[in-house]
């Protein structure tokens, strides 16, 4: 049975054949779609696979029949920014929890963000991962956390114990509505859904992942966005 925490020695085993499949920003292929509030400060971009962005459309669309709507927090993500968030969440942890070993510092924290691994590319970078909010059509945030705060980790787990009876119903219609579509939920983080990327694999026992780490032949950086400095977080209270 797949581990929830979805270890990189079990990923590791999990083949890419890569198929080829274009990145297309999603917020042109769906207008209904919008951006989520950033939790740290750089310019993030507004790509996925076509599939996943297709998927997402759909299970958005359903959502909005019944008054909520999905923000996207973030969906491809640059290998620069990924090493600078592995950073963040490094630096985070650490200060948070200074008795934990290295050891136990690094098992969470791969937990949570992945180091780029050219046998093992972040979910994110592949262009098949995406971050969500579940919000009403307003833009309102609805609650999937109660009672953890934002940054317990605790609270992270799809099948988090404890959440009030508002945070489980609203975690599960989000999950129902992209569930539908064939995207599929990382179990450690409830907001984190993919397809096409080893942990689709994994997580489905399916033959091999078809999505590989990508970068758009034309894309360049934002300039200040190249450094080797951990993110920053821009949420009110990251600490």
């Amino acid at each position: 049975m797949p581990s929830k925490a979805e270890p990189v020695t079990e990923l590791r085993r999990v083949k890419i054949v890569e198929n080829g499949e274009e990145l297309v920003d999603f917020l042109r292929l769906c207008s209904e779609l919008k951006l989520d509030r950033p939790r740290f400060n750089y310019r993030r971009e507004t790509l996925l696979r076509r599939s996943v962005a297709e998927m997402l459309r759909d299970a958005n669309l359903s959502l909005m029949k019944k008054g909520y709507r999905i923000q996207v927090i973030e969906g491809w993500r640059a290998p620069l920014i990924q090493r600078r968030m592995f950073a963040a969440v490094w630096e985070h942890m650490q200060k948070h929890h200074p008795d934990w070993s290295e050891t136990k510092l690094r098992r969470t924290v791969n937990q949570f963000t992945a180091h780029m691994n050219p046998r093992v590319p972040p979910p994110h970078t592949t262009g098949g991962a995406i971050d969500v909010a579940l919000t009403d059509l307003a833009g309102n945030e609805m609650d999937v956390i109660s009672p953890y705060l934002i940054h317990d980790i605790n609270g992270y787990f799809t099948d988090a114990p404890r959440l009030t009876d508002e945070a489980r119903r609203h975690r599960d219609l989000l999950g129902e509505a992209m569930l539908r579509t064939g995207l599929t939920n990382y179990p450690s983080e409830y907001w984190h859904w993919s397809y096409g990327d080893q942990g689709w694999a994994y997580r489905g026992g399916k033959e091999h992942a078809i999505y590989d780490s990508i970068t758009p032949p034309d894309w360049t950086p934002d300039p200040l966005d190249v450094t080797d400095a951990p993110l920053q977080w821009v949420t009110a209270n990251a600490d």
